[in-house]
């Protein structure tokens, strides 16, 4: 599919855009050790800090007792652990352990790694060319981030500088 867009509209922008995010998500992700749901699940931790379960699995579009599940694989593997909410002590929160931050650091270095392989087949004006398109549409990104809060309510409190209290 070609996707130059010289004055192209802004729906066939997003779609291709859309469609390019999504065949570089299924080239460069790593199934073999842990599914995408568990991966964003546990990113999701690492990024917001711990969530209650019912906020998590609605952040995460699946249901409540999937959830559950995951959670429960994602414990036994010791990359998830709950903890008492330091708010209100009835309620139990899920938080990524410290071998779940090196297992998404390691998927992170190994999805870098193939992307930076297969960039560097590009001519350098075509990688030089990319680099200017990730800068125009990084804030377009951070824009759309912005407007997905996920979960309002069973987070943490956090102080300013982002850690839970």
């Amino acid at each position: 599919m070609d996707h130059t867009h010289h004055g192209a509209e802004p729906h066939e922008t997003a779609r291709a855009l859309a469609e390019t995010a999504s065949a570089v998500i299924r080239a460069v992700t790593d199934r073999r050790g842990m599914s995408f749901t568990a991966a964003a699940t546990l990113a999701r931790l690492e990024r917001e800090g711990p969530l209650r379960l019912t906020a998590l699995a609605a952040a995460e579009g699946v249901t409540q007792p999937s959830m559950t599940q995951l959670v429960q694989r994602l414990e036994r593997q010791g990359l998830a652990r709950r903890v008492d909410d330091p708010g209100d002590g009835r309620v139990t929160l899920v938080a990524v352990t410290d071998a779940g931050r090196a297992r998404l650091a390691e998927r992170r270095r190994l999805r870098e790694a193939r992307l930076a392989d297969l960039l560097a087949t590009l001519p350098a004006e075509d990688q030089q060319a990319l680099a200017q398109a990730l800068r125009t549409a990084w804030p377009l990104v951070r824009r759309m981030l912005e407007a997905d809060p996920g979960p309002s309510c069973g987070r943490a409190p956090r102080d300013e500088t982002g850690s839970t209290r």
